[in-house]
């Protein structure tokens, strides 16, 4: 079922647009309402937890690319952000960096973009002392965005492009925030919509194949995009496109994109010649660690 159906039934039954998507998700996938209401309330939870353990947190990636970037963020005063963007930023640093270094993460909707969406919902929980149920209620609505660009376009780097995996991250964190202060579905679908835009294009080119640089710090950039076309959508800026369209663009600009930038490190960033000299050295370095990964 398209979005904009989802939000035409929660206009006719006058239901909480949250409520509609469970509902259609016990119709479609026969998953018992309350039973998947439950099930995200604990993820939420784990979410939180997860982002309060690690925030600022000094950590090393595996390769050694990406070092205490949320360790040093979290101790910079900010002169231009303000309390709410900050924090979600050292949080979707921290969690991003935890996935590097093999700690525990929820992936949502991938693990290349873990930090986007806890970020704004850890946030939301420190800065405006959030209920956990209204937070889980946003979750819930992120995670039918996140369904949508799924089942049409992809969320993968490898199929579609960082923009299927940064993107589909961000414009559920923009939706979710959006659902929070309005319970507004249309203007959910126009956060979701201004958000993919932004990121329309956006290619994957993971130095060396590993999850690191660029993705740890696009988290951060993403987290800030995403709180600042829910602050535009909120406001009443409207999306010309609507999102159902944005998501089909999304598809066919990610199928296009050549072989070379989906995920894997042949293109981009990856391909440049300080990345090159990068994945000598990791080579190098774990091949004296585990012989399989070095030159044999």
């Amino acid at each position: 079922m398209k979005f904009a159906e989802l939000i035409g039934l929660s206009k006719k039954s006058q239901q909480p647009f949250h409520e509609v998507i469970l509902i259609n998700q016990m119709m479609e996938e026969g998953l018992d309402p309350l039973e998947l209401s439950q099930k995200l309330k604990r993820l939420v939870i784990t979410i939180l937890d997860l982002c309060e353990k690690n925030f600022g947190k000094p950590s090393k990636s595996l390769t050694g690319m990406v070092q205490n970037a949320a360790y040093t963020f979290s101790n910079h005063q900010p002169l231009m952000m303000g309390k709410f963007n900050y924090i979600a930023t050292v949080a979707a640093l921290s969690m991003a960096e935890s996935n590097a270094s093999m700690g525990k993460i929820v992936a949502c909707p991938t693990a290349g973009s873990c930090g986007v969406l806890p970020g704004v919902l850890y946030a939301l929980w420190k800065v405006f002392s959030a209920d956990v149920d209204d937070v889980t209620n946003a979750f819930i609505v992120a995670g039918e965005v996140g369904n949508r660009i799924a089942s049409v376009a992809s969320i993968s780097g490898a199929i579609a492009g960082c923009q299927a995996e940064i993107g589909a991250a961000a414009a559920m964190a923009s939706s979710a925030l959006t659902y929070y202060f309005t319970l507004d579905p249309d203007k959910v679908a126009h956060a979701a919509a201004l958000t993919l835009k932004s990121l329309m294009g956006l290619v994957c080119d993971p130095i060396g194949g590993f999850v690191e640089v660029p993705c740890i710090k696009r988290n951060a950039t993403a987290v800030n995009l995403a709180i600042a076309t829910a602050e535009m959508a909120i406001a009443g800026i409207q999306s010309v496109i609507p999102f159902d369209e944005v998501v089909e663009a999304l598809s066919k600009v990610g199928r296009s994109l050549p072989e070379e930038l989906r995920e894997t490190g042949l293109g981009g960033i990856a391909a440049t010649k300080t990345a090159q000299l990068l994945v000598e050295k990791i080579r190098g370095d774990q091949g004296e660690i585990f012989p399989e990964y070095g030159d044999n």
